[in-house]
């Protein structure tokens, strides 16, 4: 057992293979009573010894629908004191080390830093120190309400990052050397503190999964949050969702959400444009130069949408017709299907349409993005190893048991399979590792080449360094 001071109290660790492990340290009071809907406040300090040797408790949340809380374990674990973070380190005190800090994903709704995908000890075993933070989600973190501040959730991420800033050292890890890493809403929130001023100076690095630079004006956003107050017959205000049980909001925040996804949209939570923490758009102030001294690495899965497609038959119910008026709604030419098309021979009308939107949705910001940024400190990749199970391909999330380098644990398995190949995930966690160190994950930075490092092509499931991978689609978004 190994002891360890921060600002609020000593913390006991446990040793476990390659790593020291403290789990569930608050890094911010329990969000609820008064302090439910409201900026996030320091913890409490506590005397004598906390014990770190278990998860805290989860934020609250409904579960993934059928099936894809087969494919997504998601621990749930009950208490109040959600805004907690874990920490792996190879030796707490011993060396300042890079830190990576990760930001999980689950459409703002779901997961946890306690999602056995995530588990840190790859990292620690590479001298890295890896902290896994819980945020507030759904309507506790992304409700728009008059009475309250917007972005809660967000805010307890930058709240997470200064407890990195002022306590990091004391495990080992070096404040001046954080990078931040996030997939899907994760990455999507990474995007976001890469914009926001108040987190300037907070990590020197920021890796961005399957996410992209987008924030919603409040006017948008609101409306989720006034169709669930309506769903549970209260205003749309903290006053009146105050006096309204969390379980209660969560169920309701469930009927709300049901039937929407991240490709087709519906109702669901993002970050709004507050004028405070978000100023303006992510993505147009990232293109005017905000975080122009932090050094990115952003990519995708090749097929993103086939984790909402194919389990829910959508590949197979959309034809001809439904492709069209998708494309109408989206104002995608027609020239783009026609392309995309002749690009995948035999492909159903469904599966253009998720390529379309994946590229609409991902790759192209993300292009973009890379266009906009000073030269040098940006790098891509695409992860396009295709998994057996359901026919899933590569899919959304597929990643990152490859990142982590946990492709033994059976919550990897439930989407990777049995067999997903070992030196792919040597070789994708390593250029992470790399990069925390270093700011070069082992291959050029963007350039008028367009270099994208792709991760299991072929039939030999290699990495290899492709220029300007599908330009002519990329240039039809032009």
């Amino acid at each position: 057992m190994t002891v360890v001071d921060t600002a609020s109290g000593k913390v006991r660790g446990v040793r476990e293979e390659h790593a020291t492990v403290f789990r569930g340290i608050p890094y911010a009071a329990p969000p609820f009573g008064p302090r439910r809907f409201r900026a996030p406040q320091p913890p409490e300090p506590w005397q004598g010894v906390r014990d770190a040797a278990d998860f805290g408790p989860t934020a609250p949340k409904h579960p993934y629908a059928p099936p894809l809380d087969a494919l997504l374990p998601d621990p749930d674990v009950p208490g109040e004191d959600c805004l907690n973070l874990n920490v792996w380190t190879p030796s707490p005190g011993d060396g300042r080390l890079p830190v990576m800090v990760w930001i999980h994903g689950g459409s703002f709704c779901h997961g946890s830093n306690s999602v056995p995908v995530y588990d840190g000890t790859a990292f620690a075993r590479d001298s890295v120190v890896l902290v896994s933070v819980n945020y507030r989600l759904g309507v506790e973190g992304f409700a728009v309400l008059p009475d309250a501040p917007a972005n809660p959730g967000l805010l307890d991420q930058v709240a997470a990052l200064e407890w990195v800033r002022d306590n990091i050292a004391a495990f080992g890890g070096d404040p001046d050397q954080v990078t931040v890493f996030g997939e899907s809403a994760g990455g999507i929130s990474v995007a976001a503190l890469l914009a926001a001023p108040r987190a300037a100076g907070l990590f020197r690095r920021a890796v961005v999964q399957s996410g992209a630079p987008m924030a919603v004006p409040p006017g948008k956003a609101r409306r989720t949050t006034r169709a669930i107050a309506g769903r549970i017959g209260v205003p749309a205000t903290a006053e009146a969702l105050r006096t309204v049980p969390v379980a209660r909001t969560v169920e309701a925040q469930r009927q709300v959400l049901a039937g929407g996804n991240p490709i087709t949209g519906g109702a669901g939570f993002h970050p709004v444009v507050d004028g405070d923490l978000l100023p303006r758009d992510p993505m147009a102030a990232l293109a005017d130069g905000a975080g122009a001294d932090v050094d990115v690495l952003m990519g995708t899965t090749t097929e993103e949408y086939r984790l909402w497609f194919v389990p829910s038959g959508l590949t197979e119910r959309v034809g001809p017709l439904m492709l069209r008026l998708a494309m109408l709604r989206k104002r995608v030419p027609r020239a783009a299907a026609r392309l995309y098309r002749a690009n995948r021979p035999g492909a159903t009308p469904g599966e253009i349409l998720g390529a379309l939107a994946t590229d609409l949705l991902l790759r192209i910001p993300q292009n973009r993005l890379a266009d906009a940024r000073p030269a040098g400190r940006t790098h891509l990749y695409e992860f396009a190893w295709p998994t057996d199970v359901r026919g899933l391909g590569a899919c959304h999330a597929l990643e990152l048991g490859f990142v982590f380098d946990t492709l033994g644990s059976s919550a990897v398995q439930a989407l990777t399979g049995p067999d997903a190949p070992r030196d792919l995930a040597d070789a994708m966690h390593a250029a992470w590792v790399g990069f925390a160190r270093t700011g070069d994950p082992g291959w050029p930075a963007w350039d008028p080449t367009r270099p994208v490092m792709t991760f299991g092509s072929g039939p030999d499931a290699a990495a290899r360094l492709v220029h300007a991978p599908r330009e002519a689609e990329r240039k039809l978004w032009r």
